[in-house]
């Protein structure tokens, strides 16, 4: 026995060899379709019935720090999103957040009702403040904890 037959031996088999397929199974029989329940359903937006501008008009009245981010603060989906959550949960203060993906009405609208075009958005006290970069500026200068104080005074 030579080299190349030692080789060989030790080598996996690779090549034509195909395994034989299994017989096919016969199908189960379905029941009626009215006995399926929906395997995954959208997740309703909590703006319900609202129009777009009023349930941003109640969020941001109702809550001291809102972030209109993609994800959560606790799962961000998004560099500018997680970087804005960071900085308002320092602060110990409640937020509220609400995820855009969730109803893509409100991103839309968002947008518009604010007159800015990119996410996070972040209000406080019910005034609009800006993005994430805006953010940043008014947490190192102070004036975040400013506004922070004056919006939970009240």
């Amino acid at each position: 026995m030579g080299l190349r037959d030692k080789i060989k031996r030790r080598l996996p088999i690779v090549g034509s060899r195909r395994p034989t397929p299994a017989p096919a199974a016969a199908p189960r029989p379905r029941a009626p379709e009215a006995d399926f329940a929906p395997q995954w359903e959208e997740p309703a937006s909590p703006r319900g019935d609202q129009s777009v501008d009023e349930f941003i008009k109640t969020f941001t009245a109702s809550n001291k720090i809102v972030l209109f981010m993609k994800g959560s603060p606790e799962a961000p989906k998004c560099g500018f999103s997680a970087n804005a959550a960071g900085i308002l949960t320092s602060y110990g203060k409640p937020l509220a957040h609400f995820d855009v993906f969730l109803d893509p009405e409100v991103r839309s609208g968002l947008k518009e009702y604010s007159q800015w075009p990119t996410l996070p958005q972040i209000y406080v006290g019910g005034e609009f403040l800006g993005g994430s970069d805006i953010l940043s500026q008014m947490h190192q200068s102070g004036e975040l904890r400013e506004e922070i104080d004056k919006a939970f005074a009240e």
